[in-house]
């Protein structure tokens, strides 16, 4: 498996819109008030330093899933970025209409090789790259609580903002909950971890992104697709991680980010 769908469409509120006192320099200021975070700089693109662990973990494909108006960004990683290892496409999503919808975007990219499918403003472990390449069908990573406060760059309170993804006994996905509250996290049992948008899928995914409806806010969504794509007979297997996934979602994050991945190599 060597190819990988980026979610690149976003339309970067809470970085737009988000703390003005942040300690931005001027070029990331710049760069945050037009919400695509993949282009914060750090020492290079925020979404670099991704694509850097990418090519360590053995991918050599990458789909950037962006809207019309996204020349910034099909100008930077089409045009001047130098790649050796990675060679980088875009597919256009052309309303924002839920992350399912975005995904779906990929498809005749994607064709029937299995991929792996990343968030854009999420820095992942390399471990958990390389781990759900070497599965033999659809998964998940998931990731521990106590490791994405020790060594992650998000608060206690925004973690309960991301989805509780539970495995059974066999190790496969049973159960996600999004934004789940005190009495529902009570109800998990210890086979739990967060889900950060960091999935294995096959071609199975599409059909399951196509028969779902919208969601209360009105999007066709991810988690949807995979209920979906669960009650069809799709298996996930889920890996624990004991390492932290570092969040890009609004300008408080800027600092915490550039001071975990400076000094970083980048080898495209």
């Amino acid at each position: 498996m060597d190819k990988v769908v980026i979610l690149a469409r976003g339309l970067g509120t809470r970085m737009r819109a988000g703390n003005t006192e942040a300690d931005l320099d001027a070029g990331q200021e710049a760069v945050a008030a037009t919400g695509v975070k993949a282009l914060i700089p750090i020492d290079r693109p925020f979404l670099d330093y991704v694509l850097g662990d990418l090519a360590e973990a053995g991918y050599r494909r990458v789909c950037l899933v962006i809207g019309p108006e996204h020349d910034a960004v099909r100008r930077y990683f089409g045009e001047e970025l130098v790649c050796e290892r990675l060679q980088i496409d875009f597919v256009e999503q052309q309303m924002p209409e839920g992350t399912a919808d975005a995904l779906a975007a990929a498809e005749d990219w994607v064709g029937d090789e299995p991929f792996l499918m990343l968030n854009s403003d999420n820095y992942y472990p390399r471990s958990a790259l390389a781990s759900l390449r070497q599965l033999t069908g659809p998964g998940v990573a998931v990731f521990g609580w106590d490791s994405m406060l020790s060594e992650g760059n998000v608060s206690e309170e925004r973690l309960l903002r991301f989805a509780i993804i539970e495995s059974g006994l066999d190790g496969q996905l049973s159960r996600i909950v999004e934004k789940p509250n005190a009495d529902e996290l009570r109800t998990f049992s210890e086979s739990w971890g967060l889900g950060m948008n960091c999935w294995r899928f096959d071609q199975r995914i599409f059909a399951a992104c196509r028969a779902i409806e919208r969601s209360p806010r009105g999007e066709f969504e991810l988690p949807d697709a995979v209920a979906r794509a669960r009650e069809t007979g799709v298996a996930f297997a889920v890996l624990h991680i004991d390492e932290a996934v570092l969040d890009m979602s609004n300008r408080a994050d800027v600092a915490s980010v550039k001071k975990l991945l400076t000094g970083r190599e980048v080898r495209l």
